[in-house]
């Protein structure tokens, strides 16, 4: 399964118009949005107050987590491993969901809140997990292998933990949950083309982009707008929003690479761009 797997903003911005599927133009303005000194940047979350949440990787090329309130940086390195940072809470204090890797090569979930890792190990008998979405009721959203290697998405409330699968698919991952309970997920298909759904607490409804060759569903606001990573024909990676039963694609001005990560409820979105088809990834904020 995919895993998605900054102090100062330059004060650059761009108006891109995007494509839209039945839909009237929509047009972002982008900012970006990369550490400083980071040889790569990957935003993953942005809260209702302008907090991001992402991974970078250093000038070593040792990966870690952050969180960029304002201008104030926070690093985040789970002492038990490699770090990084998938999204946060959208309203009140801080809490952070992400994963690590530890030194045998496991990967496993983690929430950070007031100062604590807590891992989020998946479901008795999972042998790995992420961590990749979170509410304000305190709902983590993401995946877990079992002990036949197969993936499954997962909703833990409190101590418990809830299997979500989509009918049919080989494999599903969790990515997002607002605060409606709404989860949005991507699955492998019969034939190993990802797919997206919109799962409402009984049923799963597909909702990939039109066109795409692959559709990755990354986050859900509380109105229920829907960020995608998605992939053409020929492997190229874009950017999509859904709101309102509209598809809107969208590219980062110029890039040859692009991926819509974290969505608030400001009408504020952010994720990653690569200027050329070999060049670091770099991050985002785009506001419609």
């Amino acid at each position: 399964m995919k895993n998605y797997k900054v102090i100062a903003f330059v004060v650059l911005a761009f108006m891109s118009a995007a494509v839209g599927v039945d839909a009237p133009p929509l047009t972002f303005k982008f900012v970006t949005a990369s550490v400083p000194g980071a040889i790569q940047t990957y935003p993953g979350g942005v809260n209702n107050k302008g907090v991001m949440v992402g991974t970078y990787q250093d000038a070593n090329k040792h990966f870690h987590g952050y969180i960029l309130n304002g201008k104030k940086l926070t690093t985040l390195d789970d002492p038990k491993g490699t770090t990084s940072c998938n999204n946060l809470t959208p309203n009140g204090a801080i809490a952070v969901v992400g994963s690590y890797i530890t030194s045998t090569g496991a990967t496993v979930g983690f929430l950070y809140k007031g100062g604590k890792f807590t891992d989020v190990p998946g479901p008795t008998g999972s042998t790995g997990s992420l961590a990749i979405g979170i509410n304000d009721r305190g709902a983590i959203v993401g995946y877990y292998n079992d002990t036949n290697n197969a993936t499954h998405g997962f909703i833990l409330r409190g101590k418990t933990y809830t299997t979500l699968d989509v009918p049919g698919a080989l494999a599903t991952a969790a990515t997002g949950i607002n605060d409606n309970g709404k989860v949005v997920l991507y699955w492998a298909n019969s034939t190993g083309a990802y797919e997206s759904s919109l799962y409402n607490g009984k049923t799963y409804k597909t909702i990939d982009v039109p066109g795409a060759t692959y559709s990755f569903a990354s986050d859900i606001n509380s109105v229920g707008d829907v960020t995608f990573q998605w992939l053409d024909s020929s492997g190229g990676s874009h950017a999509a929003l859904l709101q309102s039963g509209k598809y809107y694609k969208f590219n980062y001005p110029k890039a040859k690479f692009t991926y819509a990560g974290g969505i608030n409820d400001k009408k504020a979105t952010v994720g990653g761009y690569a200027a050329t088809s070999k060049g670091p990834v770099l991050g985002f904020k785009a506001t419609f």
